[in-house]
């Protein structure tokens, strides 16, 4: 696994996570216990922070970034002046190749495979964003529904079904890694 330090920032891995041997994992970066970073997955806290909490998975080839403060050179929008980091909580699912910028992603929420989630989006707890949809800047996706788009619409009501396997993805990856880091440390 690549994790580097970026300027005073060094990642911080709960010792209890997994971080694959071809991930990358930069800067002011934190991931939580029994949380899972898989293949060719950029976590890149440079400018800002990513925090990542308990028992949530990045799969393979997703990106994760943050802006920097407005300065000189960009616009002055009021809600950039201060940035945003990447805040993900617990038991979040992210599809392979989904791509969060300086967003936040709150308790039990899937993105689906290939999605877009924008700077300043909040997504609330029990939450399904499908695959390949774009959220926009700036939203703020309700919680308890399906999620759909490009952009991004509001499907409907999730069942009991879905938000429990909201929870099961979660546990899923926690095993999986389980069983990952078992098999490495046999070879």
């Amino acid at each position: 696994m690549s994790i580097r330090q970026f300027e005073a920032h060094q990642p911080i891995i709960h010792s209890n996570s997994y971080v694959d041997e071809t991930a990358l994992v930069i800067g002011e970066v934190e991931i939580g216990e029994d949380s899972s970073i898989w293949p060719m997955s950029v976590l890149r806290g440079d400018v800002n922070a990513i925090k990542i909490g308990k028992r949530t998975n990045i799969q393979d080839a997703s990106v994760l970034h943050v802006t920097h403060e407005a300065n000189e050179f960009s616009a002055k929008i009021t809600d950039a002046q201060m940035g945003f980091p990447l805040i993900i909580g617990d038991d979040v699912t992210v599809g392979h190749k989904a791509l969060l910028h300086a967003c936040t992603v709150h308790n039990r929420v899937l993105v689906g495979m290939g999605s877009i989630i924008m700077d300043g989006v909040i997504i609330e707890d029990d939450t399904i964003v499908a695959a390949g949809s774009l959220v926009p800047p700036h939203k703020i996706l309700e919680s308890g529904y399906l999620w759909v788009g490009s952009p991004i619409k509001k499907a409907r009501e999730l069942t009991l079904k879905e938000k429990n396997y909201l929870k099961y993805s979660a546990e899923h990856y926690v095993r999986l890694k389980e069983r990952t880091e078992a098999g490495l440390a046999s070879t």
